[in-house]
């Protein structure tokens, strides 16, 4: 299922390829920021998959440049990227993140502000996350599920706005504020319904707390109303938090689309890799939908550094990553193909068991990612 490909946007110049043949085509350029511990494992996985994808479908082509910033990096010059990282990764097409952070070398506050700092800078305000259940892994609850968490991804509860004030003393007080616009609400919720349109269940559920914060998330609830008006098709609800939490254990199969600030989606949508069965194999995407500055794919686990290097790492949220950033750039759908056969590919292997140990397997990193790039082919 092609969750991005599909959405209608505006697409800046450079990102439109005309399709003839594989040594025609122009490349994709994507910046690879691999990261900390298993992130290097699972970016190898994807990138091998990526190029297996491109030489045996040849409707697109990738040009790799790889950024070995992180917490090395930190050790070597005391900071994680460059200060012009921003300006440097501006240039490509997309960017394609591994993990970050390794608490025993960086505080992790610092590692996530550089992820934090590309998703506002890029005005990466919608972070995708789909989520499904597959045949072979075992879940803890007995139900099929397939939903899409859309988060919104550039200010909420993660704006930063705040201070710590008389710090170290017993006076100290510490202030976090959350902060909500009327334009970051309603395009994250007008992305949401256009993705749920384009579903097969057509629904949308958007989860805020508007019972104990009136105010913001009151302003939530206003604009979702609204905008509901545009989407008669759309099956449109709300849950609150605790409820929405509560429900994603109880009845998950019930959930299609689910849209939420920052925070509340950040929590759901981890919630959400547990009960399909590992964060090992949820993908993400942190889109700008109108295509003016990259978007970056990433998986959605940890970095894992006890077990970096080690062939224990479960590369498929990568690999579906990627497949999820082909769909992206491909806009004339081209790829649309390629991005089909890789998760076809997984989802393939999984059913047989041949993955990783934390989902019941017994193959390395490795062994795992040739057994998807040789589906890939044989399905040509």
């Amino acid at each position: 299922m092609q969750i991005l490909q599909s959405i209608s946007t505006t697409i800046r110049p450079r990102l439109v390829r005309q399709v003839s043949s594989a040594r025609n085509l122009e490349p994709y350029r994507v910046a690879l920021y691999p990261g900390d511990g298993i992130g290097v494992d699972v970016t190898e996985s994807a990138v091998k998959v990526l190029e297996t994808a491109e030489s045996t479908f040849g409707t697109f082509s990738l040009e790799f440049t790889n950024f070995n910033w992180g917490c090395n990096y930190y050790e070597r010059h005391g900071i994680l990227t460059p200060p012009d990282y921003a300006q440097t990764l501006s240039k490509f097409d997309s960017i394609f993140l591994g993990a970050t952070g390794w608490p025993a070398k960086v505080p992790d506050h610092l590692t996530a502000d550089v992820l934090l700092g590309l998703r506002r800078q890029f005005d990466q305000y919608a972070n995708v996350r789909p989520a499904r259940t597959f045949p072979g892994v075992k879940t803890p609850l007995d139900c099929d599920v397939d939903m899409v968490i859309i988060r919104e991804n550039s200010e909420g509860e993660y704006a930063n706005v705040g201070g710590r004030f008389a710090q170290g003393t017993p006076n100290e007080v510490a202030m976090q504020t959350a902060v909500h616009t009327r334009r970051g609400v309603e395009r994250v919720i007008r992305y949401s319904f256009e993705v749920a349109e384009k579903r097969q269940r057509q629904k949308l559920t958007m989860i805020t707390k508007s019972n104990a914060q009136r105010y913001a998330m009151v302003m939530w609830d206003d604009i979702f109303e609204e905008l509901s008006m545009e989407f008669p098709h759309v099956q449109a609800g709300r849950q609150h938090i605790d409820a929405a939490a509560m429900n994603f254990v109880l009845k998950p199969e019930s959930f299609d689309v689910v849209v939420a600030s920052n925070l509340f989606g950040d929590i759901l949508s981890d919630l959400s890799g547990a009960i399909t069965g590992s964060l090992g194999l949820n993908p993400s995407a942190n889109l700008n939908p109108e295509r003016r500055f990259p978007s970056l794919f990433e998986p959605v686990h940890g970095s894992a550094p006890d077990i970096a290097g080690t062939g224990k790492a479960n590369p498929t949220g990568a690999i579906l990553s990627a497949a999820l950033m082909i769909d992206w750039l491909s806009v004339d759908g081209s790829a649309s193909i390629a991005g089909d056969a890789i998760r076809a590919a997984v989802a393939e292997c999984l059913a047989r068991g041949e993955s990783t140990p934390d989902v019941g397997g017994n193959l390395t990193t490795a062994q795992m990612t040739q057994s998807v790039m040789t589906r890939i082919t044989h399905k040509l």
